[in-house]
């Protein structure tokens, strides 16, 4: 499992730096990243989704592969009540973890409604789904009823 978030978190600035599509409209094409897919929409006055694309894609999984990694590797040197607190985070992110991409499907739908509007796949979106992938791999190797019948929990 640990090896699996190591994994995750390695790839991870990959999948956020690199196009994960790209938008071809009126012989003009324009490459996103998700780095620069929420800094764009929160430069061209798109704060909310600017932002939820920025929490959801970039912080969220940080955040929870950070926390699995912390709770499956720490046994020997974290406090019970730590993992514990680490593994509630761990389902708090990954509830929120997949909102970035239901907006980004709405968003294709969106401008595929017009015509003259091409996407192509990046990178990015391959990589970003390898991360989701180990990531949710990880989750769900994790038994979570360890931290509750710990015997060093008191």
């Amino acid at each position: 499992m640990a090896l699996l978030c190591a994994t995750a978190l390695t790839l991870f600035p990959a999948a956020v730096l690199l196009p994960v599509f790209e938008v071809q409209q009126f012989g003009r094409a324009v490459e996103a990243s998700l780095w620069s897919g929420s800094l764009g929409l929160i430069g061209r006055g798109e704060l909310m989704v600017g932002l939820i694309v920025l929490v959801c894609s970039l912080c969220l999984p940080v955040v929870k592969l950070s926390s699995l990694l912390l709770v499956t590797a720490g046994r020997n040197w974290l406090a019970v009540h730590h993992r514990r607190f680490g593994w509630r985070l761990v389902e708090w992110t990954g509830r929120w973890g997949m909102l970035d991409v239901l907006l980004v499907a709405v968003l294709v739908a969106w401008m595929k409604m017009g015509e003259l509007v091409e996407f192509t796949v990046g990178p990015g979106l391959w990589v970003f789904a390898t991360v989701v992938l180990l990531s949710l791999t990880a989750s769900a190797q994790y038994d979570p009823h360890a931290l509750w019948d710990d015997p060093d929990s008191e």
